[in-house]
């Protein structure tokens, strides 16, 4: 059975950094593109960064430049690396598949962007 744990999430101010990680269990990460997507109150779930199994990445504009994703296939997880973070940066991220069908959802992890 597939299933994905992210982490590292919290709260930190307007400019700040943090670093999410998804390990994933019962699948073997390597040959999926993989996504972060994030989903804020009243909001759908928006695919943000995704990188394929050759480790190429495409970035959503409106992050383009300050979020980075990249990957560990040895320890089946994928990494976001978040800069410059901004209030509407503020949502629950998720990982998996890109595109679908995905896998069962994972918790998320709440990141809050707030001063």
């Amino acid at each position: 059975q597939v299933q994905l744990v992210e982490s590292g999430g919290g709260l930190v101010q307007p400019g700040g950094s943090l670093r999410l990680s998804c390990a994933g269990s019962g699948i073997m990460f390597s040959i999926y593109t993989m996504g972060w997507y994030r989903q804020a109150p009243g909001k759908a779930r928006e695919l943000v960064v995704s990188i394929s199994s050759g480790g190429g990445t495409t970035s959503a504009d409106s992050v383009k430049g300050r979020f980075t994703i990249s990957r560990d296939n040895a320890k089946n997880t994928v990494y976001l690396q978040m800069n410059s973070l901004k209030p509407e940066d503020t949502a629950v991220y998720y990982c998996n598949r890109s595109p679908p069908p995905w896998f069962s959802w994972g918790q998320g992890t709440q990141v809050t962007v707030s001063s």
